[in-house]
């Protein structure tokens, strides 16, 4: 919603928003654009008579307690009948798909890796001049901001229509609205990065997000093209259930027409078996290696070469909280502890992240995984049998159980002392402080603010090394 009220803004529309407990880099970015942000969801805020209320997802009609909504502006717009829509409605129809400018939408799709795809995407056709529009759900280093308009035809001398790229998420449109976001965006270029089971409190079954999934794919005009992930057996299920488009895919089996051989970080890029490029980046992971095939394989369906496109990874910075240094403790040069941030919240994102720092530093670094359950998935223990495992790369593991209605401590019990549960996020803190040793690599993760952990944590750190 960001993202979209930044589009807005630059659109030439006058543009204020409210929400509970915004947090940076988001709401440093909005003030920076001059978009007023107010605290909270007052009635009182009906008398600022927009032309039209656009509503994010998280409103609904909950009640705190009986005769109390929780969002008492949604209660007074519906009283009076004022005009509303959603989010990604009104960015369909007034920047996506106008009379006037419509666009090759890129629709980044997934349960992992959709904002870094995304960036890189974007990253790709900014590099080949194109000067792509794009809305992702977190800050890509390249640009600094999370949206922006794209340049019309004529500009960039480019005769197909102009690119805009867009984290397309699974989640459901508004309280009115309970398809997925992304039928809403109506691709030409669509990635499937990969299909799990999450976002419990809406969908069921893993079966249920595939139909959605399958709704957006027929959405895909005959030009069109999917871009999946040959690995992923549920998106297969997907393509199974009709597909009217063109379709490449990626991955590791004989399917893939995409394929890469080599470290994560430097790689061969292979289409239909043939060697076309080589990308060699600072990214690590096996999961970013997928993201960039994928990447690869959509930009040249609109025509970017694909050694133009590997030659831009080279300088592509990844997105803000994904793997973001946020300070480092040192009294020597072999001493340093590092602290990160990342928004991994799935078992799969956890795993893949604690797996990639550790090939990043070797067997030799501890690394200490701090996380809390925030997500509607993880605070409802959807995913609890799935924990320990993909914590099993940390050399030690802490989270706290607060907010909670289950006992992380019985979760985690398997991990034994690889595991610490504390009560409170100040006593994650402290032992987070206490366990550290010279030389650790400290990676928090969570999909929100994680109460300024990270700040808190660095602070202690000096003070226990350096005071």
């Amino acid at each position: 919603m960001g993202g979209l009220a930044a589009l807005a803004r630059q659109a030439g529309h006058k543009v204020t928003g409210c929400d509970a407990s915004v947090y940076p880099p988001m709401s440093d970015q909005l003030r920076g654009l001059g978009i007023e942000l107010i605290e909270g969801y007052g009635a009182d805020q009906i008398k600022l008579n927009p032309d039209v209320w656009v509503i994010g997802n998280v409103v609904s009609r909950a009640h705190l307690e009986p005769n109390t909504p929780k969002f008492p502006l949604m209660e007074a717009i519906l009283e009076m009948g004022l005009p509303y829509t959603s989010g990604p409605q009104w960015l369909s129809e007034h920047i996506l798909h106008t009379h006037a400018h419509p666009h090759h939408v890129f629709a980044v799709a997934g349960t992992h890796g959709k904002t870094t795809t995304t960036a890189m995407l974007t990253w790709i056709l900014e590099f080949a001049g194109l000067k792509p529009g794009f809305l992702v759900g977190g800050v890509p280093l390249n640009f600094d901001i999370s949206a922006r308009m794209s340049e019309y035809p004529g500009k960039t001398g480019h005769t197909q229509l102009p690119p805009f790229v867009i984290e397309a998420d699974e989640y459901d449109t508004a309280f009115f609205d309970k398809r997925s976001k992304f039928v809403h965006y109506r691709p030409r270029t669509a990635i499937l990065n990969n299909l799990e089971f999450d976002h419990a409190d809406i969908f069921d079954n893993l079966a249920a997000i595939e139909r959605q999934f399958h709704h957006l794919v027929r959405t895909i005009p005959r030009s069109g093209e999917v871009v999946v992930n040959a690995d992923e057996k549920s998106l297969e299920r997907v393509l199974n259930m009709g597909l009217w488009s063109g379709v490449t895919r990626f991955g590791s089996t004989p399917k893939a027409n995409w394929s890469a051989q080599g470290d994560a970080n430097s790689f061969d890029v292979f289409l239909d078996e043939q060697l076309i490029t080589h990308v060699n980046w600072t990214l690590s992971g096996k999961h970013n290696q997928m993201n960039a095939l994928a990447s690869l394989a959509a930009a040249k369906h609109y025509g970017v070469d694909p050694s133009t496109a590997a030659k831009a990874l080279e300088s592509f910075n990844n997105v803000k909280r994904r793997m973001e240094v946020k300070g480092v403790v040192s009294s020597g040069a072999d001493t340093k502890i590092t602290v990160y941030d990342d928004f991994a919240h799935h078992p799969t994102a956890i795993q893949t992240t604690i797996e990639g720092l550790r090939k990043q530093v070797g067997p030799n670094r501890r690394i200490l995984a701090v996380f809390e359950a925030r997500s509607n998935t993880m605070k409802l223990g959807s995913m609890n049998a799935l924990l320990p495992a993909s914590l099993g790369a940390a050399d030690l593991s802490l989270c706290h159980s607060q907010g909670l209605d289950w006992s992380p401590s019985e979760v985690l019990k398997p991990m034994g002392s690889k595991a610490v549960v504390t009560q409170t996020l100040e006593d994650l803190v402290n032992q987070v402080c206490t366990h550290a040793q010279k030389g650790d690599q400290i990676l928090c993760m969570s999909n929100g603010s994680f109460g300024g952990i990270h700040e808190k944590i660095l602070d202690g750190l000096r003070q226990k090394y350096l005071a």
